[in-house]
């Protein structure tokens, strides 16, 4: 083994309580009972919780930890953490370092400046934290403090869920007790528990930092809000999987040692598709692990880029006319066993299971499309979706030849036969044939099967993957209790599993498309489907209230009504808070930057104008331009002055889904406006004086 690979061995989860660690540090009885406490879900006896909390402090402070915190996530989409010290004072003046089972389990941070859709006010300020036990404690270094952190639940004084995680870990119980319950219908004895697994591929962009210092709508909004287009954008290809450039291969290696060390395993890195735009992947982990793991790839993704005098671009569509960035969801079912349930196997047509689980998502996907398109409905998500291989609005799920040819066969009566692969031949001695799969991919697809498991590819890649997840797990579960309900009274449990795929295939085929969801045809074609396209991020949270939403997650305990009202006003206050800083932020950079630079060149334009015509020669074409620089001042002057208005005036609105309505009805299209004024001044004003970084400077410079 090289030095190298010796080093990154060592160094993975050096900085995590993980179960190499807890078996050093824990007593023999204390450690079994605490996993087998974690495997039964049962409720963390105190003097246990103290022994685990003990053994955590000493390897916390062995490493230079001073404080802890619980570290949650709120509402806000982001991570929250409230720092205290392992320092108590003693009767003699002195201190010690303690930490109690209690301070482990349960935190008590306030819970009313975080957003809650009114359930909670400012004087009803209790909160709790409470240690998701299923993810692992770990060490953190920022700056010079070292810090245990400690992943947590976040619910109110009456229990009410206030973040992302309580919702997901519910969900995914609730996926849990509805697939035992098939598999052992099915005849699986020996299965205790069935885990929803996620990989979430994280899509980001790059960019100096001297140039985000000059423009406000990177460092406030996030993306461009002006910008004309570069000469030269993503059109040769030559970006995806290219040669990294070493400034960016220097920093992701950065980003691996970081992520290492808290146990992330990222695996994979490359190029995207857009010139500045790249990937990670990590390799999959529990629902609720990788969600935690994806924060902190986001965050060490922003951390580390500062570093290197770089921005990380998390914004669904930093730059127009180009390549969006989403978090592809790679989500698949495994069981205690090992085995994954969505694996077809050689010969998927036998494979029971995987059929019974294949159409289990093939129903859910269909009746809860719309539900499914809210999980990912946001302002920058709006602008992604629908081009540059984001998947379009429709919700679709793409199969494949193989399992398309099965399900066709289960309509007619039941599945006999699995197409194959065979083997690619290359027409070159050198190369051997290759093994070909039995399905090609389809990057256009919303939700696609790709081998063994699927990939959401709507997610934006600022969304934090628990909403999207505890969707996905909830609406499987339901679709699950179904089948299990049938099966259970069944006398011929194989005959009803035939009968249960054949309805659910013949009911709900009308959801599969392997085609290109871009075209404008197989947008007519899920209209005569009955396919919902929901363009529109209000229109789509508008639809979270539905009757049968509120039934699905009261069902399987995931949510309340109150808490799915409460989520839903979350979700469209963040929607008109965002196009507000956008809308105000623009008018700032039009007024203070955009408008004075073109002012100072059309002054230069008129001088030369004057002393050409002094000399007696034909000014024509420095008329022309000073002609249509001054039309576009006027045209940017009054759209900006429009759009602060619109906002104050939208901002006033008391109720959340008309003030939402009126930022995407009034004030987006203003925005335009203006933009369109700006970008056209940019493509004529002198770049010795235009104030903002290019397209290409931002693009391509690293």
């Amino acid at each position: 083994m090289s030095e190298n690979c010796e080093s990154v061995v060592s160094l993975f989860g050096r900085n995590v309580f993980n179960d190499v660690v807890m078996r050093e540090r824990l007593p023999k009885n204390v450690y079994k009972e605490f996993k087998k406490t974690i495997s039964e879900g049962r409720f963390l006896d105190t003097s246990l919780a103290n022994v685990v909390a003990n053994a955590m402090k000493d390897w916390a402070i062995e490493k230079g930890a001073t404080h802890f915190c619980h570290w949650f996530q709120p509402m806000t989409g982001l991570t929250a953490e409230k720092h205290d010290s392992f320092i108590s004072p003693t009767a003699e003046g002195q201190t010690i370092m303690e930490f109690s089972g209690k301070e482990l389990t349960q935190g008590e941070p306030d819970a009313s400046s975080f957003p809650s859709g009114g359930l909670r006010a400012t004087f009803e300020a209790r909160g709790y934290t409470a240690w998701d036990c299923t993810s692992p404690v770990f060490i953190k270094e920022t700056g010079k403090t070292i810090t245990l952190y400690i992943p947590c639940a976040f619910c109110s004084y009456n229990a009410e869920a206030l973040d992302k995680k309580t919702p997901l870990l519910r969900s995914m119980d609730a996926l849990n007790t509805q697939a035992v319950r098939v598999l052992k219908a099915l005849g699986n004895t020996t299965v205790k528990t069935v885990n929803a697994t996620l990989g979430p591929e994280q899509e980001y962009f790059l960019v100096d930092k001297k140039f985000v210092e000059k423009r406000l709508d990177l460092m406030l909004a996030g993306r461009t809000l002006f910008g004309a287009a570069s000469p030269r954008g993503q059109e040769m290809s030559d970006h995806y999987f290219g040669a990294l450039h070493e400034r960016v291969a220097s920093y992701m290696h950065d980003v691996n040692m970081e992520l290492w060390k808290l146990g992330v395993s990222a695996k994979t890195q490359h190029n995207e598709v857009s010139p500045g735009q790249y990937e990670l992947a990590p390799v999959f982990a529990t629902v609720n692990v990788a969600t935690d793991h994806n924060q902190l790839v986001m965050e060490t993704l922003q951390k580390v880029a500062l570093r290197n005098n770089m921005v990380c671009l998390l914004n669904e569509k930093p730059f127009a006319g180009v390549n969006g960035s989403g978090k592809h969801n790679n989500w698949s079912l495994v069981t205690d066993e090992g085995v994954n349930l969505l694996e077809p196997g050689n010969t998927p047509h036998d494979n029971m299971v995987f059929l019974v689980m294949l159409c289990s998502v093939l129903r859910a996907v269909d009746k809860y499309a719309k539900l499914l398109r809210a999980a990912v409905a946001t302002a920058g998500n709006d602008h992604r979706l629908g081009a540059h291989e984001a998947p379009p609005a429709i919700v679709s799920i793409f199969l494949g030849d193989q399992l398309t040819d099965i399900i066709e066969q289960l309509a007619a009566g039941g599945a006999k036969s699995s197409k194959t692969g065979g083997q690619l031949k290359l027409g070159v001695s050198a190369l051997p044939p290759l093994p070909k799969d039995s399905t090609d991919r389809n990057r256009t697809s919303p939700f696609a099967f790709t081998g063994n498991k699927f990939e959401f590819r709507m997610v934006g890649s600022s969304q934090s993957t628990a909403g999207p997840m505890f969707v996905l797990n909830t609406i499987v579960a339901d679709v699950l209790k179904e089948i299990a309900d049938e099966l259970e009274k069944s006398s011929n449990v194989k005959a009803t599993v035939q009968k249960i795929l054949q309805k659910i295939v013949k009911d709900h085929s009308r959801v599969v498309f392997n085609g290109d969801n871009y075209t404008q045809e197989w947008a007519k074609e899920a209209e005569k489907r009955g396919l919902p396209n929901i363009k529109s991020t209000v229109e789509s949270l508008k639809t979270i209230m539905d009757t049968e939403n509120f039934e699905l997650f009261k069902n399987h305990k995931v949510l309340t009504k109150a808490e799915l009202k409460a989520r839903t006003e979350i979700l469209l206050d963040a929607y008109s808070m965002t196009l507000n800083i956008e809308a105000k932020t623009a008018v700032n950079m039009a007024q203070r930057q955009i408008i004075p630079a073109a002012v100072e060149y059309s002054s230069l334009l008129a001088k030369s104008i004057k002393n050409i015509e002094k000399v007696g020669a034909e000014a024509g074409s420095q008329k022309k331009t000073l002609e249509k620089v001054c039309r576009l001042i006027n045209e940017l002057d009054n759209n900006a002055e429009e759009l602060g208005k619109a906002a104050i005036a939208a901002s006033k609105i008391a109720n959340s889904a008309k003030k939402a309505e009126s930022y995407r009805d009034v004030v987006k299209p203003i925005m335009a406006k203006v933009r369109q004024a700006a970008d056209g001044l940019e493509t004529m004003v002198d770049a010795k004086i235009w104030p903002l970084p290019s397209y290409a400077e931002m693009l391509f410079i690293k």
